[in-house]
């Protein structure tokens, strides 16, 4: 199979609200009023994590079958630890993303806990967001003025 593209966008709606569209889908980013924001839409952080819980979620239900699990339901909740004081140039020392994340898998499946953690290896294993998370791709940027 040939390498694939994948397109998307993200535009200024005024303020921090944010437009973000691919594939003739879009989501509305913002941040909570108390950081500026109309809070009219998750903020990029929770979209991340949100990101890493649809695209594991779809890779357990993807592949189940295959792996002989008899998978009833999945649900993924995440923490993030995040210390905006990086963000905010409050403290060099404080790392600017997420500096840990924690999963927690809400699986019922008619299978053993060794199966379900060997498969639950598998998923984080064939993720792509957690790959690119966990194993960054490389960035290029171009800057195109007066558009």
């Amino acid at each position: 199979m040939p390498k694939m593209f994948i397109k998307a966008s993200a535009e200024s709606m005024g303020g921090l609200k944010v437009k973000a569209t691919a594939n003739n889908h879009e989501i509305i980013l913002d941040e909570p009023r108390a950081d500026g924001g109309t809070n009219q839409g998750m903020n990029p952080m929770e979209a991340l994590l949100s990101a890493l819980g649809g695209c594991k979620v779809i890779v357990a239900q993807s592949y189940a079958k295959m792996h002989k699990i008899k998978l009833k339901s999945i649900r993924i909740d995440f923490e993030g630890e995040f210390d905006p004081n990086g963000y905010l140039g409050k403290d060099p020392n404080a790392k600017i993303g997420y500096s840990k994340i924690i999963e927690h898998f809400h699986i019922e499946a008619d299978n053993t806990p060794e199966e379900i953690h060997t498969f639950i290896d598998f998923v984080s294993n064939t993720c792509p967001v957690n790959d690119t998370l966990t194993q960054p791709a490389t960035f290029e940027h171009e800057i195109h003025l007066n558009e």
